[in-house]
């Protein structure tokens, strides 16, 4: 009896293997086998015949150790400004949009350590040693300009009021690279000084046509061939208008630089007795802040020295 019963455990132990083994082949069959053909089928789209089209995509790296500027121009803005009625020769509610617009950039891309703007541009300078978007030239363009633009819709209302946006404008922008403190510099400087040449003559031009009763083309007659002095001396001897005492708004841009400020802020507090009190609290923020001074000079570079990287960089 021992031997028959040692003899049937044996049997069902070879059966019971038999069928474990049967029962995994019909996993392997049935179960196992479509999902490794569907992993493959996956795999075999991803790496598809058509992927070679992404070697037509050109390599816009950023040269490293180089500030990065994108600079943002509105596009036919003559012709926006004049259906939205902008006040000639400035409209400080378009100058106040684009400053909000430019600081919305800056607050999104904390790389960006200067912007500067006047009339319809800005430009904005990322630091040299940033890696935003892998410092691909496409992405940090698109990027600032999209934010730009949608900011520019969506705070329309806080400097226009009630007066309808009637379509949506254009920015076009570039990518330059300027590897030394020096290039930076000057290439800020190049900006404020068109700023000053832009509106010095604008400035003499609707003064000639709002106050002087010429029209357009008449002040444009008038000037063509003037310089510098020549526009201070017609608005100064016709009109009693000192240019150098005009808006620095106008007369200098904008720049938009990080800066750490002491804020006060107003707290109610629970006392042990259960009472409330206000308690003035002090913190000190990093925000962005607005100049409107001379960028050409030292000062304002000797004030503000954590703006450059050192060059040795």
């Amino acid at each position: 009896m021992r031997y028959g019963n040692t003899l049937m455990k044996k049997w069902s132990t070879l059966m019971l293997n038999q069928k474990t083994y049967r029962f995994r082949g019909c996993i392997k069959s049935c179960i196992l086998t479509p999902l490794v053909r569907l992993f493959n089928s996956s795999s075999t789209m991803a790496k598809s015949k058509f992927e070679y089209v992404r070697n037509f995509e050109t390599d816009d790296t950023c040269l490293r150790n180089c500030y990065v500027v994108v600079r943002l121009d509105g596009r036919n803005f003559h012709k926006f400004a004049e259906q939205h009625n902008f006040a000639k020769p400035n409209d400080n509610r378009a100058l106040g949009l684009m400053s909000r617009s430019a600081r919305s950039v800056m607050e999104e891309l904390e790389d960006i350590v200067i912007a500067y703007g006047q009339s319809d541009e800005f430009s904005f300078v990322f630091k040299r040693t940033s890696n935003w978007f892998k410092r691909r030239a496409s992405k940090l363009m698109t990027h600032v300009a999209s934010q730009f633009s949608s900011s520019y819709v969506f705070y329309w209302k806080e400097f226009f009021g009630e007066q309808p946006l009637l379509y949506p404008p254009g920015f076009d922008g570039r990518v330059v690279l300027y590897p030394s403190n020096r290039n930076l510099k000057d290439y800020l400087s190049w900006r404020q000084a068109d700023c000053h040449i832009n509106n010095l003559y604008n400035t003499v031009f609707w003064t000639l046509v709002q106050n002087g009763g010429l029209t357009t083309t008449q002040a444009e007659d008038r000037l063509k061939g003037t310089l510098a002095a020549d526009k201070n001396e017609i608005l100064f001897s016709e009109f009693d208008i000192n240019y150098n005492k005009e808006s620095l708004l106008h007369r200098k841009g904008t720049a938009l630089i990080w800066e750490k400020r002491d804020e006060t802020v107003t707290k109610r507090v629970k006392l042990p007795n259960e009472e409330e009190k206000e308690v003035h609290v002090t913190r000190t923020r990093r925000s962005v802040h607005a100049h409107h001074c001379d960028i050409i000079g030292d000062q304002f570079w000797e004030e503000h020295p954590d703006i450059l990287e050192d060059d040795n960089c």
